[in-house]
C-alpha cells in the first residue's frame, strides 16, 4: 500500500504532510513556490485521505510507518519535513524515529501535547451529506453550513468532494474510519521522543493550538526548536497568511544552521 503524492521540481527533498481531513493538494500553491526556490516537493496524502489508500488502522505509529515506506520507495534522505496539525504530529514522530533522514523539521500550528477531540461538528456535517440526494457542491455547502458556519472551513472540507461518475458525488476521505479513530488525532508525542536537529514551530497569532505554556514541552522533545508566530492567521496559517508563512519557512530552510 503506497501513499499517493504529487512531486514538483528538483533539488533537496521537501515533504509536506497535510492536516486532518486535508490532502496534499491543499499545499499546491505553496509547493510550487518552494519548488521554484530549488526544492523537490513531495505533497503527500496520508492514509484515509486524498487519493491514498483506505485502511481500518489509523494512529500516528502507522502514519509514521507509511511515511517511512514512502521514503524508502523514493530513496529520500537529507530531507526537509513539514507537517500541519495532524501532519505535524506525524512529522514530529517520524523525525524522532528516523532523525538520520530529516535534516530540518517544521511543525505548523500544533504542539507535542495531547488535544481533546474537537472535530465533532465537522464530522457530523460530513456524515449528514447524503449523495443520493445531494447532486452539487452548492447543495453540499448549504447542508454543511448547518454544522460549520465558517465559510473558509467549509471550502476546505468541500475539497474532499469528487465525482465518482457523472451526477454522482462522493468523499475522498475514509469518513467512517476517521470518525471511529478521531481520538487518535489528539494523541501526544511519546514522552521520551527526541529530535536534535534544527526545528521550527510556526503558530498563528489567532490560534490557540500552540500556547506559551507549550514552549517547555516543545524544548524537551526538540532542544533546537524555535517558535515563530505568523500574524493575522489562525490554525490554517499557511492559507490565511501564505506570504508570511512562505517567508518564515524559506528563511529557515535556506539558513546555514
Amino acid at each position: 500500500m503506497k501513499l499517493h503524492s504529487k512531486i514538483i521540481g528538483q533539488g533537496q527533498p521537501f515533504i509536506i504532510l497535510h492536516g486532518f481531513i486535508g490532502m496534499g493538494d491543499n499545499w499546491k500553491t505553496l509547493g510550487n513556490k518552494f519548488s521554484d526556490a530549488g526544492f523537490e516537493m513531495h505533497l503527500v496524502d496520508q492514509r484515509n485521505h486524498g487519493r491514498s489508500f483506505h485502511y481500518d488502522e489509523f494512529n500516528y505509529e502507522v502514519l509514521a510507518e507509511d511515511l517511512m515506506a514512502y521514503y524508502e520507495e523514493h530513496q529520500l534522505e537529507n530531507s526537509i519535513l513539514l507537517g500541519h496539525s495532524m501532519g505535524g504530529k506525524t512529522a514530529m514522530l517520524f523525525a524522532t524515529l528516523y532523525p538520520e533522514l530529516v535534516s530540518k523539521l517544521l511543525v505548523a500550528d500544533i504542539s507535542p501535547r495531547f488535544y481533546p477531540v474537537h472535530h465533532d461538528a465537522i464530522l457530523a456535517g460530513l456524515s449528514a451529506l447524503d449523495f443520493s440526494e445531494i447532486k452539487s457542491r452548492g447543495a453540499a455547502d448549504a447542508l454543511l453550513s448547518q454544522y460549520v458556519q465558517e465559510v473558509g472551513t467549509r471550502l476546505f472540507l468541500l475539497k474532499n468532494l469528487y465525482w465518482i461518475e457523472k451526477g454522482q458525488l462522493a468523499l475522498r476521505i475514509n469518513l467512517e474510519v476517521l470518525k471511529r479513530h478521531v481520538s487518535e488525532v489528539g494523541e501526544a508525542l511519546p514522552i521520551h521522543s527526541k529530535f536534535e536537529n534544527p526545528t521550527l514551530f510556526l503558530r498563528g497569532d489567532k490560534s490557540e493550538y500552540v500556547m506559551q505554556t507549550d514552549e517547555q514541552l516543545i524544548k524537551q522533545h526538540f532542544p533546537l526548536a524555535n517558535i515563530e508566530t505568523i500574524r493575522n492567521a489562525g490554525h490554517w496559517l499557511h492559507a490565511e497568511n501564505p506570504n508570511d508563512f512562505y517567508e518564515a519557512v524559506i528563511n529557515f530552510v535556506t539558513s546555514k544552521l
